[in-house]
């Protein structure tokens, strides 16, 4: 094997050499620095995924919602207690969001015979945990149309939808929203007279407690109200968003996003219409 011409001691007076110590410490800096990378990138992945699951979970828990609403708002004293689960985000109740006006036509004038203001509630999830995209709007239930009217003996009473509206006075929020809305119900009774009826059905939410001891709300039944009406042609409903100290500016028409902000029903002849209202109120966390 041939000797390499090197004087011995040259590398080790080499300056451009590097000694073990100083390589050991700069290699172990870089896996370091690369671990704490990776964790910090599996940490925030693993935050969205949580946080996406959560909203997932959630729009299942505001559906349970609408439907207790339903149970509870024909039945006066009726309460239902509807659980959740969350980390990042929070249930609220805001009072006084939006009011319905029922008017009637006789064929000479419009006549105004009910009006009902509810509020509505929100779970809200902030969008650094979690964003749809920005002014994002998904429709939940029901998901072909977003009419506050809908009719049929199954109908729902309360629309859930998921939005991203920001920014807003309370916050930026990912928000699934329960409203409530309105079911008719279109039925005919043959005997010596064929008699059509309609029924109009619209529950009234109130705040109630909020001490916020569990996650979880609990909805009571307190009051029913009925209104008949005869001889009439048309029925309209209007919906509009208050602007009120209680409401936080931001629930406004294109929050809601209904299909119309009026509604008209042409009524048969010979028919009876009856308005049905159920006050429920909204307790939060009443749960220990």
């Amino acid at each position: 094997m041939p000797k390499l011409n090197v004087p011995y001691g040259r590398i080790h007076r080499n300056k451009k050499a590097v000694a073990p110590a100083v390589s050991a410490v700069i290699l172990t800096g870089a896996v370091i620095g690369m671990v704490i990378l990776a964790m910090s990138f599996g940490s925030g992945f693993l935050n969205v995924q949580m946080a996406g699951n959560e909203f997932s979970a959630n729009k299942q828990f505001m559906q349970t919602t609408g439907l207790q609403i339903d149970d509870v708002a024909w039945n006066i004293g009726r309460t239902d207690t509807v659980q959740y689960t969350s980390k990042s985000g929070q249930l609220t109740f805001v009072n006084a969001t939006l009011q319905y006006t029922f008017e009637t036509y006789d064929g000479t004038a419009w006549r105004t015979v009910l009006s009902c203001t509810t509020g509505i509630i929100l779970y809200n999830l902030p969008v650094s945990a979690y964003t749809i995209g920005r002014n994002a709007f998904q429709r939940i239930v029901p998901a072909s149309n977003g009419s506050f009217l809908q009719t049929g003996v199954s109908a729902p009473v309360s629309q859930v939808f998921a939005t991203e509206k920001v920014p807003m006075a309370d916050g930026n929020y990912v928000r699934i929203v329960a409203v409530p809305s309105i079911r008719l119900i279109n039925s005919t009774i043959m005997g010596g007279q064929q008699q059509g009826y309609y029924k109009f059905y619209l529950p009234c939410l109130i705040a109630g407690s909020n001490p916020r001891l569990s996650q979880s709300v609990t909805l009571t039944g307190t009051n029913v109200g009925q209104t008949s009406s005869a001889g009439i042609t048309q029925v309209r409903i209007n919906a509009t968003s208050l602007a009120v100290p209680s409401s936080p500016p931001g629930f406004d028409q294109s929050f809601f996003n209904f299909d119309h902000s009026s509604e008209t029903v042409t009524i048969a002849q010979n028919s009876l219409v009856q308005f049905y209202t159920g006050t429920v109120t909204v307790s939060l966390g009443l749960n220990s």
